[in-house]
């Protein structure tokens, strides 16, 4: 089985406002996420929560989704995989991680690096648009425990240097999978889009 984690713990510093509440295509970006993951082949979505998580739990509320909760947002996105990862049941044998301001992300992508993970059986499947690598991830649960045990300095990118022959880009024709939201300036450019 196949979970997605979707990353909505952190405090929009940069934004000024929770961003995952601003609207974004008649719907808010969280909303907009979540209907992307949702309508994926993945088997069950969990969402992390931290900062603002009455709110964004109350605008979550109608989907097919479970929640936890970071109590330790404050330290970083890592602290919201570890979290995600470590709620996720043992039958899960891999993890799709989702950032919460990514909402153009739709179910080809993921269904994409799912097929990949399934067909090459590497470790880590990430995205790439025109030799880039984006998000989101899909990490094998076999790394669980190394996932746990990672430093805040290093985060993530701390697994893919360690096990760079596990690695598998997959090319897609989504220039969304490199663009997140994190600055009014982002915000504006992706709602004219």
């Amino acid at each position: 089985m196949i979970g997605a984690i979707v990353l909505a713990a952190g405090e929009s510093k940069r934004m000024g406002v929770p961003k995952l509440l601003l609207p974004y295509c008649g719907a808010t970006m969280i909303e907009a996420v979540l209907a992307g993951v949702t309508a994926s082949r993945v088997d069950a979505t969990l969402v992390v929560l931290g900062a603002d998580r009455r709110a964004i739990r109350e605008k979550i509320s109608g989907f097919p989704v479970s929640v936890t909760v970071n109590k330790r947002f404050r330290r970083g996105m890592l602290s919201s995989i570890q979290k995600g990862i470590a709620s996720l049941p043992g039958g899960f044998r891999a993890a799709l991680i989702v950032l919460g301001d990514q909402p153009n992300i739709g179910p080809p992508v993921i269904d994409r690096l799912i097929d990949a993970w399934k067909d090459a059986r590497k470790g880590i499947v990430v995205p790439a648009y025109e030799g880039r690598r984006g998000h989101p991830l899909l990490l094998d649960l076999k790394y669980r425990g190394e996932i746990a045990n990672l430093s805040p300095e290093t985060g993530l990118r701390g697994l893919l240097q360690a096990h760079p022959d596990d690695i598998l880009a997959v090319d897609v024709p989504a220039a969304a999978v490199l663009a997140d939201i994190d600055t009014p300036e982002d915000y504006r450019k992706a709602v004219s889009r």
